[in-house]
């Protein structure tokens, strides 16, 4: 039963602490849409999408009125279109991608995630022939999102497809260049991707999932923020404390917010993803944080202990709160999303290598980050690669949302609006890893993979 001072701390957690649910996602399987006819196929994913999703939004906006509670987006991610497409004989699955979007638009989504491959460990025809459409996908359609796993800690990372889909980065940034490359803000690539992931745009539906479920993605970096403020010069253990208090109170309203949107939908309760997700909005960073709890700046030292510190406690809160935490949750240090990353970016503070540093203790890793449009697609490899050996070698989920913006150099900005607000250029290491990722092939999986 909540009492009356927990009501009124949430209200001032929403008025003025930028307390929200992220996103309500439904995940739809579509493993029964599979047929020979690519046609028939997409007819089968819209239908089924928009009658389970058709009153996705209407519901959430419903329990957003009735709790006086912010619910942002409301979103769908699917099985990996790779798996669904393979059974049809087409060269391209641009088709599913337009089928996708039209149902997203129908139904009034946001985002549909989903047109994805896992390739950890090699590829089939149909990951191959998806890989190869993401660049006329992202670039024809406004909602779809694309993400492929090219790394587990039981398999190692696929140099191939990171090769591979370093080129599609490319190409997709050039085929939206007009939109400074914002085809490549909706691509993600994943080392131990998680199946139940509701956030933007990793999001698929695992096949190890029901036919439709209902999971949650609470943010707050207001609130945390806040509560760290008044905890004033408390140590580092109370401080944590702090944190995970405050994760217990977000956790506990995504999850009664989850239920409740399931039961009004007639499907199956999935996870809350207790993630603290920033936004472009003055007080809602994540970078804010760290800087309340004594740093000068974001990327100063001690910032890598300080993000470790926060992931921890809020996993901790989350998992106190509840027995169906999922999905990524922790702290996300997307650059472009986050008002204090950007500040601390442009003033010199935070580099990409202390950003890359960072992502050994965060929940996702380098997140919407405009780079040169000349960086060559062997360095993004190299890159990827790098984030993928902290995911693999640290049995964590590790993530490359990058941008490469086509015509841009460091000293200029990218501008995306919304939550994905805008990004400065940032500088990236000027020698050459061609040799090296030329080899291809697969880096072995870790000795501790061996596990059973």
């Amino acid at each position: 039963m909540l009492t009356i001072e927990e009501v009124l701390e949430t209200i001032k957690m929403v008025q003025e602490e930028n307390l929200d649910i992220r996103t309500i996602t439904m995940g739809i399987s579509l493993r029964d849409c599979s047929d020979s006819d690519h046609r028939s196929a997409c007819r089968k994913i819209y239908d089924k999408v928009t009658r389970l999703a058709g009153s996705l939004v209407e519901t959430g906006d419903g329990i957003a009125r009735e709790y006086g509670l912010p619910i942002v987006n409301k979103r769908i991610s699917v099985t990996p279109i790779a798996l669904v497409a393979e059974a049809s004989a087409v060269d391209n699955y641009i088709e599913y991608a337009k089928a996708l979007d039209k149902a997203a638009a129908e139904v009034g989504v946001n985002f549909i995630g989903g047109f994805s491959a896992l390739v950890h460990k090699g590829f089939t025809g149909g990951d191959s022939r998806l890989i190869e459409s993401i660049p006329h996908a992202l670039s024809s359609t406004e909602r779809v999102c694309a993400s492929v796993n090219v790394a587990t800690s039981r398999a190692g990372i696929n140099m191939d497809a990171i090769n591979l889909i370093s080129r599609v980065i490319k190409e997709t940034a050039a085929l939206t260049a007009g939109q400074d490359s914002v085809g490549c803000a909706k691509l993600v690539v994943f080392a131990n991707v998680p199946e139940d992931n509701p956030f933007m745009a990793g999001a698929f539906h695992g096949i190890g999932e029901p036919d439709c479920v209902i999971n949650t993605g609470v943010s707050g970096p207001g609130v945390v923020k806040s509560a760290i403020k008044r905890a004033g010069s408390a140590d580092l253990g109370a401080l944590s404390e702090t944190i995970k208090k405050t994760a217990f109170k977000i956790t506990r309203m995504g999850e009664l917010v989850g239920r409740t949107a399931a039961e009004r939908l007639g499907v199956p309760f999935g996870i809350v993803d207790v993630s603290l997700a920033p936004t472009p909005a003055v007080g809602d960073s994540v970078a804010e944080i760290l800087e309340e709890m004594g740093l000068e700046r974001c990327g100063a030292p001690g910032s890598t202990a300080a993000l470790a510190l926060l992931n921890d406690a809020v996993k901790k809160g989350g998992a106190m709160a509840s027995s169906y935490v999922g999905g990524l949750s922790g702290a996300f240090i997307p650059v472009s999303e986050d008002a204090g990353m950007i500040t601390a970016v442009n003033d010199g503070a935070l580099t990409f290598e202390k950003l890359e540093a960072m992502t050994a203790v965060c929940s996702v890793g380098l997140d919407m980050i405009a780079i040169p449009g000349d960086t060559p697609v062997e360095t993004i490899a190299a890159i990827i690669a790098d984030e993928m050996a902290i995911g693999v070698f640290n049995h964590k989920t590790t993530a490359v949302r990058i941008i490469p913006a086509t015509g841009k150099k460091v000293g200029d900005q990218v501008e995306f609006g919304g939550l994905l607000g805008r990004a400065p250029i940032m500088a990236v290491n000027k020698f050459s890893a061609e040799k090296f990722v030329r080899r291809g092939g697969r880096i072995p999986a870790p000795i501790h993979s061996l596990r059973n």
